[in-house]
């Protein structure tokens, strides 16, 4: 099989042992960057190396059938640099091509840069959208940002270092200066840091220069409120879909921040025969 494995994101103490014991088993490591797991295998203290195979984001689409091959008869172990292969890392192509030769792919869990640096943001983490890499190109990154303007959910994105100061101030002329924000850098290591704030306050301290590995989380849009008659538009439109009126009313409160109850009341009225 095709076998996912989570590799740590900078502390080699979150190798989990399902991890380990996959390292010193499998025959065949289809790798990100050989030179990279060859580290991870010495730190661990594993010598019998498996077979490494490079799988990059230049040679992936290519290498996919012969490694789709291997994995009928033995398990192929996909590792990227750093947590989950196929997340803004190479692995989705070997994945979708091994599905639709019927091999089966299955994972090892573990860690996340998204997932820790949602976690210790102090952002919401009910609802959240993972957006990959903010663009390099100015322009792009202020269409990416205002395309999301509207996004209620959560975000998280991975950053450069070098870029982050002007992505903050592009996401804060868009989103505005106060929306709530969190750089989360050097997840796991040693010199971790949470810094928390409004999306200008953290651009301005950005500009001071930042290192490390950067996870930027930003805070959804407040939901948008519209007039108790719009709302009750609403409400009545999905109550004639087929919603009841008590459901209705719940959904369009939570979208629109309108009471749930207020909608309740004038729905009833707006239902009653004149």
């Amino acid at each position: 099989m095709i076998v996912l494995g989570a590799t740590p994101i900078g502390n080699l103490g979150d190798a989990s042992p399902r991890l380990v014991e996959a390292l010193r088993t499998v025959p065949v490591v289809a790798a990100e960057d050989t030179r990279t797991t060859v580290r991870l295998l010495s730190a661990l203290g594993i010598e019998e190396r498996p077979r490494l195979i490079a799988m990059h984001d230049h040679n992936e689409r290519e290498r996919s059938a012969d490694l789709v091959e291997l994995a009928r008869d033995a398990d192929v172990l996909v590792l990227s640099d750093a947590g989950m292969p196929t997340v803004s890392d190479p692995g989705y192509h070997l994945v979708e091509a091994a599905i639709a030769a019927g091999v089966r792919v299955s994972v090892i869990p573990g860690p996340s840069a998204v997932l820790a640096a949602l976690a210790v943001s102090g952002l919401p983490t009910d609802r959240f959208s993972f957006e990959g890499f903010v663009p390099r190109r100015a322009g792009e990154r202020r269409a990416t940002f205002t395309a999301l303007a509207g996004e209620s959910r959560t975000m998280v994105f991975f950053e450069s270092p070098q870029r982050l100061a002007e992505s903050l101030a592009s996401a804060a002329e868009v989103l505005g200066a106060t929306r709530r924000a969190a750089v989360c850098r050097e997840l796991t290591k040693h010199f971790e840091e949470v810094r928390r704030g409004g999306l200008a306050e953290l651009a301005q301290w950005a500009a001071g220069g930042v290192k490390g590995e950067i996870c930027l989380v930003i805070e959804g849009a407040a939901p948008a409120t519209l007039s108790l008659a719009s709302g009750t538009e609403q409400v009545l439109a999905l109550v004639a879909a087929g919603a009841r009126l008590k459901e209705a009313s719940a959904e369009v409160a939570e979208a629109t921040g309108l009471g749930r109850r207020e909608l309740y009341q004038a729905a009833l009225e707006a239902r009653r025969p004149s």
